[in-house]
């Protein structure tokens, strides 16, 4: 019983743990769906043995929770390298001492990434008859270029010439890619989930890209980890966009079930498939709503996003921090300075009821206290010359 059949047979289990009142109906529904299983992966190699296995797949209580948009990190150029098989790839492949040709690789863009003018991305794959590959080829997109047979001691040349400078490289043979290409990750000793999820799309996207005859346009494999385990089964495809310009695209929870979709859609018309998607090579990090949060504020004190306002005696202590910092003009001839120390004779702000007249009363022209002052006198005067007066009576 092959990978897919068992991811199948054990989501039919969890659909069956929501008790169904009918058992005989249940029953039916079972045989059905067992006899319309597809038997297009016979000859897959790999089998899971336990139920935890079967978990890390498309089933796994994760997929589906996360937002998938903007979780590619901006870059320019992809390069992918031919090397091996995806059971043979240790987890840090890159770092391998075992694994000398991709170790050079990494270290020789790692140190020259300064002087490289884009940012570039680089991940392993597997080759295969299927998709003329072989070890020691780089892939490179959105150039659409191959570079034939990459030895350990090319490697400085190969990335001084294509990368730094922009030139052909002198040393090996180059070639022009035709055609879709699709990378799956499949990296099983970096993330059980790519692991379990990667070979199962493989063979699904082999058995539609046989059914529809495109064998010799569209072509498939292993890839190394890209980033984000939790999105497995993580896909990224380049071909056309609907300008005619080669478009990197990245898509997450990817199940068996969207395989056609992938097919017809994104690589068939250049369409993007919103639910799925990633990200995009040579897109801009978008920017979080957090932070367009804290940027933009109206005068009123208005959040813009969410209309939420400022407290109004917050934005009266603003205007008259703002008010104070901007007066000082300097010191006059004679060394008087308009500007106080803010230091000197600094008392903290009365928060109580009458903490507000004071504010209030602060903000009173000293013309207007004065004649606030002369009233509240003659009313005085005149309340006692009038209790005298009555009293004299």
């Amino acid at each position: 019983m092959t990978k897919l059949h068992i991811y199948l047979l054990f989501s039919i289990r969890k659909r069956k743990s929501s008790i169904n009142p009918n058992p005989a109906l249940s029953s039916l529904s079972f045989l059905h769906n067992i006899f319309s299983l597809p038997s297009t992966m016979a000859g897959e190699s790999e089998s899971f043995s336990t139920t935890t296995e079967i978990e890390y797949g498309f089933e796994r209580a994760e997929m589906h929770q996360s937002n998938l948009a903007g979780t590619v990190d901006p870059y320019e150029r992809h390069l992918f390298l031919c090397y091996k098989s995806h059971e043979a790839w240790p987890s840090r492949v890159e770092d391998s001492d075992s694994d000398p040709l991709p170790k050079l690789l990494a270290s020789a863009l790692k140190a020259r990434k300064n002087d490289i003018p884009v940012k570039t991305r680089l991940t392993i794959c597997e080759g295969g008859d299927d998709v003329k590959l072989s070890d020691g080829d780089v892939l490179v997109f959105p150039e659409m270029t191959i570079y034939r047979g990459l030895k350990e001691s090319d490697v400085d040349s190969f990335v001084e010439d294509v990368l730094v400078s922009g030139k052909s490289w002198v040393t090996g043979v180059q070639e022009e890619l035709t055609g879709s290409y699709v990378f799956v990750c499949a990296h099983n000793n970096r993330d059980r989930r790519c692991g379990v999820c990667g070979p199962i799309l493989i063979e699904k996207f082999k058995e539609e890209i046989e059914s529809k005859d495109l064998k010799n346009q569209v072509f498939v494999t292993a890839c190394s980890h890209v980033g984000g385990h939790k999105y497995a089964g993580n896909v990224i495809t380049f071909s056309a966009d609907p300008e005619g310009k080669i478009a990197g695209n990245w898509y997450g929870y990817v199940t068996p079930n969207d395989i056609l979709e992938l097919l017809d859609k994104q690589i068939g018309k250049g369409e993007v498939i919103n639910r799925i998607w990633r990200g995009q090579m040579g897109a801009p990090a978008p920017v979080k709503e957090a932070e367009k949060v804290d940027e933009l504020k109206l005068a009123n004190g208005t959040n813009v996003t969410n209309n939420e306002k400022q407290p109004q005696e917050n934005i009266t202590e603003e205007k008259t921090e703002s008010v104070a910092s901007g007066c000082c003009q300097g010191a006059t001839p004679n060394g008087f300075s308009c500007c106080r120390d803010e230091n000197v004779n600094k008392k903290p702000i009365n928060k109580g009821p009458g903490g507000k007249f004071s504010c209030w009363m602060g903000k009173l022209e000293q013309h207007q206290v004065l004649t606030t002052v002369a009233v509240v006198s003659a009313v005085a005067t005149v309340a006692v010359a009038y209790s005298l007066y009555r009293r004299a009576r």
